[in-house]
C-alpha cells in the first residue's frame, strides 16, 4: 500500500493518477472537508485526517510500505502565521514519526524551492546546499526550512527519506489555485494591469510527480532532488501566455518599493477585515528579489526526468482554465 498526504492537491492529483496508472495501490490523506471530488475514489482508500492530529495520522500510515509527503498549506499568506510551522514542519514531523513506526520502506517529503532562494548563483550543485534559518523569507519560508531540516536530521539517524524540491508548478489541475496559477489565471483575464520583474524556474506538475515517484524508486538519502524545468523571467512566462490567449501584455513594470507597500497594506486588510488571501504577500514581493533560477541537470539525470517544454504546460493550463469556466 503506497500513502499520499495531500493527494487531493495540485500535485497530489496529478502523483496519484500517475501511481494508479502503474496499478498500485494507493491510500490518499486529506484533510477534513477538503474537496476531493475529482479522485477516482472507487480505486483509492480515502482517509480524512489533519496531518496536525498525531494519532490520526499514525493511523493512516499502517500497513503503508510506501509514504509521498505532500500536505502542506502552499500559500504565503494565511491569517494566522502560527499555522504554517503547525501545518509545514510539525505536520511534517508527524508523517515522518508515524511512518517510520509503521515500518514503511521508504518515505518521500517534498520541500521547496523557495527555502533555496538565498544560493549562490554561481553555486551549480544546490542537491547539497547548506541552508541557515536567517536566509528564509517570511513564515511559509522558515516552516518548510525548519521542516526539511528535521527531515535531514532523521536521515542522518538511518531513516529511509527521500528529499524532493520541486520549483513552481504549473499546468492543469490546480483546483485550490497556488500562487504560479493564481497569477497565471489573473492574467489571462485581463486583471493584471502590471506586473514585478522577477525570475523563477517552472515546471509542469505532471513533471513534477513523475519526478517524485522516480525519486522514490532511485533516490539517495542524504541530499535534495531539485525537480525544475525551464528558468524565466515573469514578462517571459506573461509573452507565452499572451501568445496563447491573445491577452496584451500588462503596461505597467511595477517597481519593488510600490510592490512591496501595496503587499503591505493587501496583508493588513486580509489580515483584520477580509480574511481572504491578499493580492499581493510580502513574502512573495521579497522572494523576487532572491536568486530563483536553478540548474536541475544533475537531479533530473540522476533520476531520469525528461520535463516537458513549458509552453506544453501553458497550452494545457489555459485550455483546463477554460474547462473550469474559469476563463
Amino acid at each position: 500500500m503506497i500513502l499520499v498526504t495531500g493527494g487531493a492537491g495540485f500535485l497530489g492529483s496529478h502523483l496519484v493518477t500517475q501511481l494508479l496508472d502503474a496499478n498500485e495501490s494507493v491510500r490518499v490523506l486529506e484533510r477534513p472537508g477538503a474537496s476531493v471530488d475529482h479522485l477516482p475514489l472507487d480505486r483509492i482508500e480515502l482517509v480524512s485526517a489533519d496531518i496536525r492530529d498525531e494519532p490520526a495520522v499514525r493511523k493512516a500510515t499502517r500497513d503503508c510500505e510506501y509514504v509521498y509527503h505532500l500536505a502542506a498549506d502552499p500559500n504565503l499568506w494565511c491569517r494566522d502565521r502560527r499555522e504554517f510551522d503547525k501545518i509545514n514542519h510539525l505536520g511534517t514531523v508527524h508523517v515522518m514519526r508515524a511512518a517510520l513506526d509503521s515500518g514503511a520502506k521508504r518515505i518521500l517529503y517534498t520541500s521547496t524551492e523557495s527555502i533555496l532562494s538565498s544560493h549562490n548563483p554561481e553555486e551549480r550543485f544546490v542537491e547539497k546546499l547548506h541552508l541557515n534559518a536567517s536566509d528564509m523569507v517570511g513564515p511559509y519560508c522558515l516552516s518548510k526550512f525548519h521542516a526539511e531540516k528535521e527531515v535531514f536530521r532523521m536521515v542522518e539517524e538511518g531513516a529511509p527519506i527521500i528529499v524532493v524540491s520541486p520549483t513552481l508548478p504549473v499546468g492543469p489541475g490546480d483546483r485550490l489555485q497556488t500562487p504560479p496559477t493564481r497569477l497565471s489565471l489573473a492574467f489571462c483575464r485581463g486583471e493584471l494591469p502590471g506586473y514585478l520583474e522577477c525570475n523563477f524556474n517552472l515546471i509542469d506538475a505532471r513533471d513534477v510527480a513523475t519526478g517524485m515517484i522516480l525519486a522514490m524508486q532511485k533516490g539517495r538519502t542524504g541530499i535534495r532532488y531539485l525537480l525544475g524545468g525551464e528558468n524565466l523571467r515573469l514578462s517571459d512566462w506573461l509573452s507565452i501566455l499572451s501568445e496563447e490567449t491573445h491577452q496584451p501584455l500588462p503596461r505597467w513594470k511595477v517597481p519593488y518599493p510600490l510592490a512591496l507597500l501595496v503587499a503591505w497594506f493587501s496583508e493588513l486588510w486580509a489580515d483584520y477585515v477580509s480574511g481572504k488571501i491578499p493580492i499581493a504577500t510580502v513574502t512573495g514581493v521579497r522572494l523576487t528579489r532572491r536568486h530563483m533560477m536553478f540548474d536541475s541537470s544533475v537531479s533530473s539525470k540522476e533520476l531520469g526526468l525528461h520535463p516537458r517544454p513549458i509552453r506544453e504546460a501553458a497550452r494545457d493550463a489555459i485550455a483546463w482554465y477554460r474547462s473550469q469556466g474559469w476563463l
